[in-house]
C-alpha cells in the first residue's frame, strides 16, 4: 500500500471521477456510507451525534454523514462553522438534502454558538480535512478546544482537524480523536508517535478509488502489508540442505549480558539460517553451548570480544547485541567492516561505538543494515525537532552512506539508499521489552544468510519480528510477552505468511 501525499489524495480522487468515471458527490456518499456503516457496527447509533462541520468537502462528508445516520433513525444535530463563504458545490448539495430530514441545524457565528456537550454524547469532527495548510486560529481553534474539553468519545473524519498530513503539527491546535476514520490508504500523520494522541485508532476504510491511479502512481513511503510480504517470501526447496541457506555469524555478548547473544542467535536459527557461527566470549561459552546447541561457538576474548578471526568467509554478519562498550571495540569494529564480504547488520552496543567514532560511519560496507531506537539514532546523526525531521534525516543517511536504517518503535520506519521509506504494519506495545531488538538482529541476519536482497531481508524481517510479537501477545498479553516469546512464535509468523 502505497502511502501519499494530501496532494496526491486529491489526485486520485478526481482520477477516480474521472476514470470509473463517478460524480464527486456520489463519491462523497460512497465515503459517508463507509463512516455510518462503521458508526452504526460500533453500536455508537443508540447515542446523540453532535456533528461539526467545516464548509469543504470534509465538512460536506459531515452533512452527508448526518443524513446517513438520521435513515437509521439515529439522533443527531448538526454544527457548521459559518465563515460568512459558500462551502463547495458538494458541501452545498448535502446540506440541502439534509435540510430536507432535519430542522437540526445550526450555525457557529462566535464562541456564544458553541453547544453544550454532554459525556455520553458522540461528537464527529468534520470541520477540516487533508486541506490544511496552515495553524488554527481564532473562532476554529476555539471551537477544537472546545470540543476537546468536552470528555465525551470524539471521532475525526478523514483527518482530526488541525492535523497536517505531511508536515509536523506540534504545537498547534488539533482535535485529539479517540477514533479517525480515514480513506483508503494510510496518511503519513498516522504513522509517527507525535500524533498519537491526536489520531486515537486509525481506521482506514475502503471507498473503492480507482487502483489504477496507485498501481501508476510513485510513493515515497510504502506500506508493508501482508500482500507485499507474501511477494517477497520463498518456501524452501524440498532437495534443500543446509549449505543452501548460508553461513551466519553473529559477534555477540559479553560478560553479564550473555542473554543478548543467545536471543540473538536462537532467533537467527528460527529464521531459517543453515549454519551460525556465534563469536562470543569465554565467559559465555557453556551459557551458549547449553541454551543454542544447533550454534557453532567461536571464542575470541575473555569479558568480551577482542577479534574475530575467518569472518571474511562467512555469508552475512551482525554485529552488535550484548557485547557492551569497551576501548577495544572501536578496532575490532573497523576490522570487521575491512574484511566483511557482504552487508552486515549493526545494532545495540555496535551503533554506540560508531556514534562515538564517527569515523566508522563512511566504513560501513555498502546495504549495510542498521537497527537504531530513537535514542540510538539520535546518538549516531543528530536530534532533530519532529518525526518527520528524523524520517527525512534517516533518508538522508541512508542514500548518503548507501545504507538501510531500520529506525525500532511502533510502525518501525526503514528507509533504503534509493530514498525511499516503508512503515511496518505489524508489531505491538508489549515488545517495547529488553531483548526484542537482538531478536530482530537474528531475524535479519539469518534471513541475508538464506540470500534474501538487504531490502527483502529488511522488510520482511521487521514484519516477521512483529507478527510474532503480535501472536505472542494473543498468547500472553502485552503486559506479559517477553523478547523469548518472539522467537517461540515465529514459526507461527512463518506459517501465517506461507499460507
Amino acid at each position: 500500500m502505497k502511502i501519499f501525499s494530501s496532494q496526491q489524495i486529491k489526485k486520485w480522487d478526481a482520477f477516480t471521477i474521472q476514470n470509473e468515471p463517478i460524480a464527486s458527490i456520489d463519491l462523497m456518499e460512497r465515503a459517508a456510507t463507509a463512516c455510518c456503516k462503521w458508526l452504526i457496527g460500533k453500536n455508537f447509533g443508540a447515542f446523540h451525534f453532535r456533528i461539526f462541520c467545516g464548509k469543504g468537502n470534509n465538512g460536506g462528508d459531515g452533512l452527508a454523514i448526518a443524513r446517513l445516520l438520521i435513515e437509521h433513525k439515529c439522533l443527531v444535530t448538526v454544527y457548521i462553522l459559518e465563515f460568512g463563504k459558500l462551502g463547495t458545490d458538494d458541501f452545498q448539495t448535502n446540506l440541502a438534502r439534509l435540510h430536507e430530514c432535519s430542522t437540526a441545524i445550526h450555525f457557529i457565528q462566535s464562541p456564544d454558538f458553541f453547544p453544550e456537550i454532554n459525556t455520553e454524547d458522540i461528537i464527529v469532527d468534520a470541520l477540516l480535512g487533508t486541506g490544511l495548510n496552515k495553524p488554527l486560529d481564532g473562532i476554529t481553534a476555539a471551537l477544537v478546544d472546545h470540543i476537546n474539553n468536552a470528555g465525551t468519545t470524539r471521532i475525526s473524519i478523514d483527518m482530526p482537524s488541525g492535523l497536517y498530513a505531511d508536515k509536523s503539527s506540534k504545537g498547534n491546535t488539533v482535535v485529539k480523536a479517540y477514533h479517525t476514520l480515514s480513506f483508503q490508504n494510510y496518511k503519513l500523520a498516522f504513522l509517527l508517535p507525535e500524533n498519537e494522541a491526536c489520531c486515537g485508532i486509525v481506521h482506514i476504510l475502503h471507498i473503492g478509488l480507482h487502483p489504477a491511479f496507485e498501481q501508476d502512481e510513485t510513493a515515497e513511503f510504502e506500506w508493508v502489508d501482508e500482500q507485499m510480504i507474501k511477494s517477497i517470501y520463498r518456501p524452501r526447496s524440498p532437495f534443500a540442505h543446509k549449505g543452501n541457506y548460508g553461513h551466519a555469524a553473529l559477534l555477540c555478548g559479553s560478560y553479564g549480558m550473555m542473554g543478548a547473544a543467545v536471543l540473538s542467535s536462537l532467533a537467527c536459527l528460527r529464521s531459517g539460517a543453515g549454519k551460525l557461527t556465534a563469536y562470543i566470549p569465554k565467559c559465555g561459552y557453556g551459557i551458549l553451548q547449553t541454551t543454542v546447541p544447533e550454534a557453532m561457538a567461536f571464542v575470541a576474548g575473555e569479558d568480551h570480544l577482542l577479534s574475530a578471526p575467518g569472518i571474511e568467509k562467512m555469508n552475512v554478519i551482525g554485529i552488535g547485541p550484548g557485547i557492551g562498550m569497551h576501548m577495544s571495540h572501536k578496532k575490532l569494529i573497523a576490522e570487521v567492516f575491512e574484511k566483511a564480504t557482504a552487508p552486515l547488520v549493526i545494532d545495540a552496543d555496535a551503533l554506540n561505538i560508531i556514534s562515538e567514532n564517527k569515523d566508522l560511519l563512511k566504513a560501513i560496507p555498502r546495504h549495510s543494515v542498521l537497527t537504531p531506537h530513537p535514542k540510538e539514532f539520535e546518538r549516531l546523526f543528530g536530534k532533530t525537532k519532529n518525526d518527520f525531521e528524523r524520517l527525512q534525516l534517516a533518508k538522508q543517511k541512508s542514500t548518503q552512506y548507501e545504507i538501510y536504517i531500520v529506525l525500532k518503535g511502533h510502525y518501525s520506519f526503514i528507509s533504503t539508499p534509493d530514498g525511499k521509506g516503508y512503515f511496518n504494519s505489524t508489531g505491538n506495545a508489549g515488545m517495547a521489552t529488553a531483548g526484542s531488538g537482538d531478536v530482530l538482529t537474528g531475524i535479519i541476519t539469518g534471513l541475508l544468510a538464506q540470500g534474501y536482497s538487504p531490502l527483502e531481508s529488511v522488510l520482511l524481517g521487521v514484519y516477521l519480528h512483529g507478527l510474532a510479537g503480535d501472536i505472542a501477545a494473543v498468547e500472553y498479553s502485552q503486559e506479559a510477552l517477553i523478547a523469548t516469546d518472539i522467537i517461540k512464535f515465529s514459526g507461527e509468523a512463518f506459517k501465517n505468511i506461507s499460507q
